[in-house]
């Protein structure tokens, strides 16, 4: 059985009359960024709105940002000057990475923290740097079933009844590895602080772009795994 879902998918990925061929490649995209995973009403309706105007598919990315893709070059201006009328925020490089996180208390029973309120801390200590090499990426969960990836993630918090474990160099690909811990039962300050630390480390032991399942190798990483 063909779920509904999936032949709307087709529709808004593929756009009405867009086949898959090197026109694909030659369209842009957009990503409009989620903090928390969460759609403001506003940008939601103004989304909408264009789709009624303009001829592009949406696609929520794994890092709970909302895409959107095979934009014709020529509407590509217009449509992020609205959006960024609505209040909406974009990749782009050198920005600090949002953490990826799942629902936490405030809808899960099994949530021991609030992971958007995390999520929101972390953006307000780093939001503002500059020229933040990639590619690392940031996961909180709010209990240690870890429902958001955070094992699987440069850098992973993980609520526990006795505070914040704290992991580093997990990462998917072709060569998947578990993030190791470096920090249990932490405070919220303390996960910060740690954050700050790991961050400043690959800032100045990256050239282009690493993830820190290479980092965490040298000689200098300035952790411990417990």
């Amino acid at each position: 059985m063909k779920f509904k879902g999936y032949l709307l998918a087709d529709n808004f990925l593929k756009g009405k009359n867009m086949a898959r061929s090197e026109a694909v490649k030659q369209m842009s995209k957009l990503t409009i960024l989620l903090p928390g995973g969460i759609i403001p009403p506003a940008i939601l309706a103004r989304v909408s709105d264009l789709l009624e105007r303009f001829e592009f598919g949406l696609y929520v990315s794994t890092a709970q940002n909302l895409r959107l893709v095979n934009i014709a070059e020529e509407d590509l201006a217009a449509i992020k000057e609205e959006l960024a009328a609505a209040g909406a925020s974009f990749k782009g490089p050198g920005l600090f990475p949002m953490a990826k996180v799942c629902i936490g208390a405030t809808s899960c029973n099994l949530g021991i923290v609030d992971t958007i309120e995390i999520s929101r801390k972390i953006a307000e200590r780093f939001g503002d740097r500059t020229n933040v090499k990639p590619k690392f990426k940031i996961a909180v969960s709010g209990c240690p079933a870890a429902c958001s990836g955070a094992m699987l993630a440069d850098i992973g918090v993980v609520a526990t009844r006795a505070g914040f474990d704290l992991y580093v160099g997990g990462k998917g690909g072709p060569r998947p590895a578990a993030g190791k811990r470096i920090k249990k039962g932490s405070d919220l300050a303390g996960v910060l602080d740690t954050i700050e630390s790991l961050v400043d480390f690959h800032q100045q032991n990256t050239g282009k772009k690493q993830r820190f399942a290479k980092l965490i190798e040298a000689d200098n990483f300035p952790f411990s795994f417990i």
